[in-house]
């Protein structure tokens, strides 16, 4: 039967309580929610941090604490960890990579090019950077998780892979509807799965779609054979008008739309075979 992993990303860089109250901000409430959305049948966790603020933050000391707080509290909780390597972008090359470095995840965020954020900013990912992360990763034992937000960053992944920089196979992040990133549509995820497939043939791959677009990229993309990403970081409603109880909430209903697909969800030791990561 056919394996779809969930990957649960609780928290992101940009929602706030005002958002939505249920959103986890704090490393003792995202190592409780982790394991919330591992039970409702997440495979993998894509952890953010929060300042004391409640701004993205690279802060390895909140990294840390998370994964203990995780460890202690949940010790059965065998969740795949894919932290990030971005959210703040007054961080550094340095600081970016720095929980990474001293925790070693077994994934982190792989993000392959620069782009306008949300209209008000710059999320710069250069040359030098991605390079360095990508050698990085090797060195370190952890998988990056590519994160394309148009096709031209799955050619930077393509460039890289054949530079040496990332080793195959890849796996994808397609991140759909995004501001300034490609728009969350049936006919965009197709063409950003073939652009993959033509120019990094064996690689998997994954999406969410932000916004008004997520139960159309979710359906899309297990209709395609693809994997899912849900969650507070990419979407703080669940359906038009209504919050979001819970990020297990969204695991929940992906776990049911890939039941009634005929599949079945990944465990995270599956999910650790189909990525190719050390079970």
């Amino acid at each position: 039967m056919k394996k779809t992993i969930i990957t649960a990303a609780t928290t992101g860089a940009w929602p706030k309580k005002k958002d939505n109250p249920n959103v986890p901000m704090t490393p003792s409430e995202i190592a409780d929610d982790i394991f919330r959305c591992w039970n409702a049948g997440a495979a993998v966790a894509h952890l953010h941090m929060r300042d004391d603020s409640g701004d993205g933050t690279m802060d390895a000391a909140k990294f840390r604490e998370t994964v203990e707080l995780l460890r202690q509290r949940h010790p059965e909780c065998d969740i795949i960890l894919n932290m990030t390597t971005s959210g703040d972008l007054n961080a550094t090359d340095e600081t970016r990579q720095l929980h990474v470095k001293e925790l070693r995840p077994e994934m982190c965020s792989y993000d392959c090019g620069s782009m306008n954020w949300l209209h008000t900013g710059l999320f710069l990912n250069t040359p030098k950077f991605l390079e360095e992360l990508g050698k990085n990763t090797q060195e370190w034992g952890v998988k990056p998780e590519i994160e394309a937000f148009d096709p031209g960053m799955i050619a930077n992944a393509a460039y890289y892979l054949k530079k040496g920089v990332l080793k195959g196979p890849l796996h994808f992040q397609f991140c759909m509807g995004c501001a300034n990133g490609i728009p969350g549509t049936v006919k965009n995820l197709v063409f950003m799965k073939e652009t993959m497939e033509s120019l990094c043939p064996g690689s998997t791959w994954s999406c969410f779609g932000v916004g008004h677009s997520a139960m159309e990229i979710l359906y899309a993309a297990v209709a395609l054979g693809g994997h899912v990403r849900v969650g507070m970081e990419d979407n703080v409603l669940y359906t038009k008008g209504i919050l979001a109880e819970s990020n297990a909430q969204f695991v929940e209903r992906a776990v049911r739309v890939i039941r009634e697909f005929g599949s079945e969800p990944a465990t995270p030791d599956e999910a650790r075979a189909i990525l190719g990561l050390k079970v």
